[in-house]
């Protein structure tokens, strides 16, 4: 047992006291795990697009003061009642939705939609008491995603956590716990390219990017990358991507463009960028008779997809996924086996890294488009 079990733990944390406005380190009180939970010091975080998105609190309730934070790894440090698949010391990756192994979704071999874990942006309390257990002077701050990654150590549902090899390089595989894992399985779990198949992808981010490294390991052998900004071009030869589109630079709509290219149309494409216009592009760049489309990038909610119907009745398949299709606790440690036997290369995603002090800087270079994934040291 660690001499701070069963007590409150006061460390740093990036607080983000209101929408948009730089985080602040603070020392926060993180309370002892309670029922189904556990506490863990975390060791890195990542930023990812989506804490940049709540931070700014454009679209969606603001909850502030709040720690964002959801891409990371971390140790056990103590487990509350009921946990008997993780014990102190254990390695694991928080992940923002969850798995509690007993709804109708754990229980379906298709489906990671856990009923009682599934992501809720707007939630900023613990489930077992709608609690907060971070505090500062006795005042709640509230969780993100049910992760809250960017604290030295924080609570989460233990069906929110996959224990992963101890070997494997938290600094790295850390990644995997959301944008990478997602594109990845977009592609490998959904799309299911055939060897010497071709496939396109919309969007060349860290998602997009990691769909494309999902066709790689599928042996497709044409990767087409479609994306409005040239700059991106060059990076993405390092993920198997083998030529590019920009829209801009034709008259005609992209899906037409990538049809004559391919003789009638891609295998597969899959779509990361969320906008509507690339969604309908996506799929109607398919091949009639087998063509499928995945969908990962979410949409504005008033967006509507139009489509003549004969492109369905034309054997064109729609998909849409929701984190890779990955289980988190089922699934992710094989991710993460993929990377230790080199079948999945993870440092080519990450291009910078800072110091927790200096995590501002990490929104900094993500406002920008500067690279692709910020490691965030907590010991640092």
């Amino acid at each position: 047992m660690s001499s701070t079990n069963g007590q409150v733990i006061r460390c740093k944390a990036a607080v983000a006291w209101e929408a948009g406005k730089p985080m602040v380190i603070e020392e926060v009180e993180v309370a002892p795990p309670q029922k189904m939970e556990v506490r863990i010091k975390i060791l890195f975080t990542s930023l990812c697009h989506t804490d940049v998105y709540f931070w700014e609190a454009k679209g969606q309730n603001p909850v502030f003061p709040r720690i964002l934070g959801h891409e990371a790894g971390g140790v056990v440090e103590s487990v509350g009642e009921g946990v008997t698949d993780l014990q102190p010391g254990d390695h694991v990756l928080p992940v923002f939705t969850g798995e509690c192994k007993e709804c109708a979704h754990c229980k379906s071999e298709e489906s990671n939609m856990c009923d009682l874990l599934r992501i809720n942006t707007d939630r900023g309390v613990m489930l077992h008491d709608q609690k907060s257990r971070f505090s500062i002077n006795g005042k709640p701050v509230f969780h993100f995603v049910g992760t809250s990654t960017f604290s030295e150590y924080t609570v989460v549902h233990v069906g929110c956590l996959a224990k992963i090899n101890p070997l494997a390089p938290l600094d790295k595989v850390c990644v995997l716990s959301c944008g990478i894992s997602t594109g990845l399985g977009a592609t490998l779990n959904v799309a299911k390219p055939k060897k010497g198949s071709s496939v396109a992808v919309f969007g060349l981010g860290a998602v997009g990017l990691a769909a494309a490294e999902g066709a790689r390991i599928a042996g497709a052998s044409r990767i087409i990358g479609v994306d409005l900004n040239a700059n991106r071009f060059e990076l993405a030869k390092k993920f198997g991507v083998t030529e590019f589109v920009n829209p801009k630079d034709y008259k005609k709509p992209v899906q037409e463009v990538i049809a004559e290219l391919t003789n009638g149309g891609v295998d597969r494409s899959v779509e990361c960028t969320g906008h509507i216009d690339a969604m309908i592009s996506a799929f109607e760049c398919v091949h009639d008779g087998w063509g499928v489309a995945v969908l990962v990038g979410v949409p504005h909610k008033e967006a509507v997809f139009k489509t003549s119907p004969l492109n369905v009745l034309n054997e064109r398949t729609l998909k849409g996924t929701f984190f890779g299709n990955y289980k988190p606790r089922s699934d992710i440690p094989s991710v993460v086996e993929k990377y230790m036997n080199k079948e999945l290369e993870l440092e080519k995603f990450i291009t910078h890294e800072v110091s927790f002090s200096e995590i501002n800087k990490a929104f900094d270079l993500m406002l920008k488009g500067e690279g692709l994934r910020c490691i965030i040291r907590m010991d640092a």
